[in-house]
């Protein structure tokens, strides 16, 4: 979605050229794949990382803008909403002491961002869903001023043709419509990805799928939206109720929504990139100047920008992606779980916890997802988001008896996929010392039985019984994390509630 796009209409003509040059493209992947034309193993991963912008207040700032002027770097750039920024840490091969590397990369990036957020009296917060952003703060206005987002915002609401509806149930209820995908923009994720050969992407994809449930529980950081407390991790129900391009009839047709887990394990990389096409319709039919089937006679790697733009309006959780670095194209994975947060310390561990165990799980001789049915890997994923921590997952059992059995998904991490996790890193040659550390904070999170968002949470009900009303202790709780966050300790160690006893004005 990183194109250079206006702001424009589209009609009859050009999109069945678009759909025409999206077969093309994928008839040219398929090429390149029988070919065998892609990169060889490189052992590269790359980070980003979506953050919020708010003010000593732990209000909403919508200040994007400004921000990346003074900021001035390549590796910040703007997000959907005016309170977002994104930054993007440039791929490293997997390997020695990359975690540490990254975390320190993380810490002065961020660290140089928030310096010049604050000559603006606003600050860098990683968060899954900033707590004190409101309904009117999240509408058309306030999307970022570039004209592919509202491009995207004017196709996607003209494909509905009615308002959307926000409608999540958890610990609270919300209810709301919205006329623009704005709401969207609450969600800020951590985007984790993993340049993979085409013969290894099947069992990568389905490994990263079986195991996006456990990530959530021990990852969720997002239980507040529009001042409900909502899921442990409310961005996956927000991101689909607030992108969904299906009417109520449709819903009821079955219809797949945009935002998706998806379906079925996998055997191809071209299998997901083929469902693209043939499920969903095209939202942005920007047609490019490319013959992708004679750039391939004539000995040349076709861009595929059709199917490269199309493939990012789909939303899945594990997204495929195809790329050309140096002349040579190349596939990824990309893990779109996780929220932001709730420190650097914090992310690297989510990150360690999943390179390890999807390598682990992808190289298993009996394969995870040849045990457990694929609507049980979506049933997971849904209780993870709703439950966090104290969720409970459905798991092959271990040993010749085989079966399916619902554990505890701390028990799951901590005594399964965590020794696996350590095996993963071991075999991509990390260093002993930062899988052990960081691997530690994922197993501390587990015996505690504490993430983003169950701290987010306790502290905001201490916050209420010191007399504080919903909208004081959901800033009170913003500011108090982001202090805490800032400080860089783990959030494990954090301690709940406030610092002080809270003045009532």
């Amino acid at each position: 979605m990183g194109e250079k796009v206006v702001a424009r209409t589209f009609d009859l003509a050009e999109r069945l050229r678009y759909r025409n040059k999206l077969k093309e493209c994928l008839t040219g992947l398929r090429r390149l794949l029988d070919e065998e034309r892609f990169d060889r193993p490189k052992n590269l991963m790359g980070v980003e990382i979506e953050l919020n912008l708010a003010g000593p207040d732990g209000m909403p700032r919508m200040l994007n803008a400004e921000v990346l002027e003074r900021i001035a770097s390549r590796d910040f750039q703007t997000e959907l909403g005016m309170f977002n920024l994104e930054v993007n840490i440039a791929p490293h091969r997997l390997g020695g002491r990359v975690l540490d590397r990254l975390a320190e990369e993380l810490r002065t990036g961020l660290a140089y961002a928030h310096r010049k957020a604050n000559e603006v009296n606003a600050g860098i917060v990683m968060i899954g869903i900033l707590p004190t952003l409101a309904h009117h703060d999240l509408v058309s206005g306030n999307l970022s001023d570039v004209d592919r987002y509202a491009l995207l915002n004017d196709q996607i609401v003209a494909a509905r043709g009615e308002e959307f509806v926000l409608d999540i149930q958890g610990v609270e209820r919300l209810t709301c419509t919205s006329a623009s995908i704005a709401p969207e923009a609450a969600c800020t994720s951590v985007q984790l990805h993993l340049q993979v050969t085409p013969g290894r992407f099947a069992d990568v994809w389905n490994a990263a799928q079986a195991v996006a449930a456990a990530q959530v529980a021990v990852g969720a950081n997002a239980p507040f939206l529009f001042g409900r407390e909502l899921w442990r991790e409310s961005r996956p129900p927000l991101f689909l109720q607030s992108t969904d391009t299906r009417p109520p009839e449709l819903q009821a047709q079955g219809v797949r929504p945009r935002t998706w887990f998806g379906e079925r394990w996998i055997s191809d990389a071209y299998e997901l990139f083929e469902e693209n096409l043939r499920y969903f319709p095209a939202l942005l039919p920007l047609v490019d100047d490319e013959d992708p089937l004679e750039a391939l006679d004539g000995g040349r790697v076709p861009q595929l920008s059709e199917l490269v733009l199309h493939n990012g309006t789909v939303y899945r959780w594990n997204r495929p992606v195809y790329g050309i670095a140096g002349g040579v194209p190349h596939l990824r994975v990309e893990n779109r779980v996780l929220p932001a947060g709730p420190t650097v310390t914090d992310v690297i561990a989510n990150a360690a916890f999943y390179y390890g165990v999807v390598r682990a799980l992808a190289e298993e001789p009996r394969p995870v997802w040849t045990r457990l049915p694929f609507d049980a890997a979506a049933r997971n994923f849904d209780t993870a988001c709703r439950d966090g921590i104290e969720a409970r997952l459905r798991w092959p059992r271990r040993g010749r008896s085989g079966g399916i059995v619902e554990v505890p998904a701390v028990a799951l991490v901590r005594d399964e996929l965590l020794p696996l996790a350590a095996a993963g890193l071991d075999a991509w040659g990390v260093e002993p010392a930062d899988r052990d550390f960081y691997l530690g904070v994922i197993e501390e999170r587990c015996r505690r039985r504490v993430n983003g968002a169950s701290w987010q949470a306790a502290t905001y009900h201490q916050a209420l019984e010191t007399g504080l009303e919903r909208e004081a202790a959901l800033a009170a709780t913003t500011r108090r994390y982001a202090e805490l966050m800032h400080a860089g300790d783990p959030v494990h160690t954090w301690p709940v509630g406030l610092p002080e006893p809270a003045v009532l004005n």
